[in-house]
Order: structure tokens, then sequence, then C-alpha cells
């Protein structure tokens, strides 16, 4: 496999575009005053602050900007229009955030896809990412998600590992000469019983396997949480291939402050490591409405203080 070199790291790339963002006066809902800064790039996603923004998303980016999130997470980004897409980021740009990640293909979520070794089901996963690569450029997006999918029980997990990676390997062919990182996301077995990718050590492993700048973990904290546990010590020793990090609290899988997880901790071990990319807010509201909307605002101003 061709292995081009970075021009630059995806965490040090546009590190300063919270610093110098210059925010929109606050939208007539807002409930707080946008003079807040997060010491790290949290992203919501459309639809947390609809109450208080309204349904358009446009409205819903100047929200979050004037609250002090300078990313966006959108799992949906590539089943949108292509005119909605460039109009997301153009008002992104315009506003200085930052792309998170969205889903680069069909996730098998009960059957085989990528651990199979079948040849279609590897075809139909390089074409999503070569799809995937033009919705990346137009909303100037770094990263996207893979997950390899269900497992195949008449399969050692050997050949199933070096099915998905061979799957991999091929992809970052796609991916590389591009900058642009998938990121595989270890899922939890309550949630999603079956899949193939379940732990960090395992994503790890595979990201090794594979060998590429456009092949990394995306670290969800509420997944692992459920899966393992152990999650500052999980978070070091993967440290060198994560290059996404995801936020739910647990039980419940709503913001910080609402369940077990000591986010406080957690965000300021990540913060001392350097990291300077986005942490996606992939969870729900705790409660509901306008208020839900300032308790989960008031929850990440909470954890960001350390």
């Amino acid at each position: 496999m061709l292995r081009r070199k970075f021009v630059q790291s995806a965490f040090a790339a546009s590190a300063a575009i919270a610093s110098g963002a210059t925010l929109n006066a606050a939208t007539p809902n807002s409930p707080v005053s946008s003079k807040r800064q997060f010491k790290m790039k949290y992203a919501p996603h459309f639809g947390m602050f609809k109450n208080s923004a309204g349904e358009d998303h446009i409205d819903q980016l100047k929200f979050m900007v004037d609250q002090g999130f300078m990313a966006l997470e959108d799992n949906g980004m590539k089943d949108r229009t292509v005119e909605l897409q460039s109009k997301i980021a153009d008002t992104m740009g315009k506003l200085g955030m930052e792309m998170g990640v969205f889903v680069a293909h069909k996730i098998y979520w009960t059957e085989p896809s990528l651990t199979s070794g079948k040849q279609d089901k590897r075809d139909e996963f390089l074409k999503h990412i070569k799809e995937s690569v033009e919705v990346a450029k137009r909303v100037n997006a770094k990263w996207m998600t893979v997950v390899p999918g269900f497992v195949d029980l008449r399969q050692e997990m050997g050949y199933q590992t070096a099915n998905v990676v061979e799957s991999l390997k091929q992809a970052c062919d796609i991916l590389e000469p591009h900058g642009i990182i998938m990121v595989l996301e270890p899922l939890n077995f309550r949630d999603h019983p079956g899949l193939f990718l379940t732990k960090a050590a395992q994503g790890y492993e595979v990201c090794k396997a594979v060998d590429s700048p456009s092949c990394k973990v995306l670290f969800d904290i509420y997944h692992q949480q459920i899966t393992e546990g152990n999650l500052i010590p999980n978070i070091e020793r993967a440290w060198d291939e994560i290059a996404y990090f995801q936020i739910g609290d647990n039980p419940g899988r709503k913001e910080p402050t609402t369940g077990e997880i000591n986010y406080k901790n957690v965000f300021k071990y990540i913060n001392d490591k350097g990291f300077k990319g986005v942490m996606g807010m992939e969870h729900g509201n705790a409660k509901p409405g306008k208020d839900g909307e300032l308790a989960l605002i008031k929850a990440y101003e909470e954890s960001d203080n350390f």
C-alpha cells in the first residue's frame, strides 16, 4: 500500500480556530452569554438545541457558536443533499467552526460484512468510502466513522480480523491522498450485541495492522465505560492510535454529570495530553425543552472547568 506522508497532523490542523473566531451575536432565544470559551472543541449535533434555536440547520449552527461550541458532529451528513452540505460548510467556515465525523458507509448491524471477506461487501464498502471522500471535501471534514460490522460466526476471529484489515488497507489507499482519516469505533455489547469491534485494545490492534495515518481509533467514552471501564489507562495505552473522541455519560447516554463517569477528570487528562481534535457530543439531553438545553450547556461548563 502506498503510504503518503500527511502535510500536517490532523490534530494540529485548525488548532487555533476556536481562539480566533468571532462569535455572532446571541440569538433572541439564547439562554446564556456568547462570551463562553471552552478549553476543548466539543461538537454538538443537529437537533440538540432545536428548542432554543429552531429547526433550521443554519440557525442551530449560529446558536452553537453563540454558546461557545466551535465544532459540529453530524453522523447523517453523507445523506444530506449537496446543496445543504454546501450551505452548512459555508456557514461553518464563516463562523469558524470545525467539522467532526460523519458516518462513511452502510453499517451492517445484524449480518457479516467486512468480517466475511466477501468481495461484494468489500466493493460496496470501498464505493462508499470513495463517495464519502467527496462529502468530506465538500464539508471540510478530516474524519469519517467506520464500523466493520457484525461478526461472522462461521469464521475464527483471526480470519475475520485479517478480512477487516485488508478492506481497511484498501480504503486507506483511497483516503491517504486526501489527508482524510477513517476512525474505527468500538461499540458496546449491550446496545449493539454481536459486532466485531468492541474494545479499545482491539481497535488499536487493527490500526497497527493496517499501518496507515488514515486509519485510527474513535474512542467513544460512553461505549468503553460499558464494555470495559478503566477509561484513562485505556486511553493512555491506545493514545497513539486515537484520533477522535465521543462523549456520553452512563447510564442513559446523556450529557456529562448525569451518570457515573467523572468527565472533569477524563477531559482534563485528554486536554493535558495535548489533544487538539474534536470531542463529539454523541448523546441525548437528560431533560426536555429549553431548560434541558440550558442544563446541558451548564454541564459542559462544569465538566470543562479543570
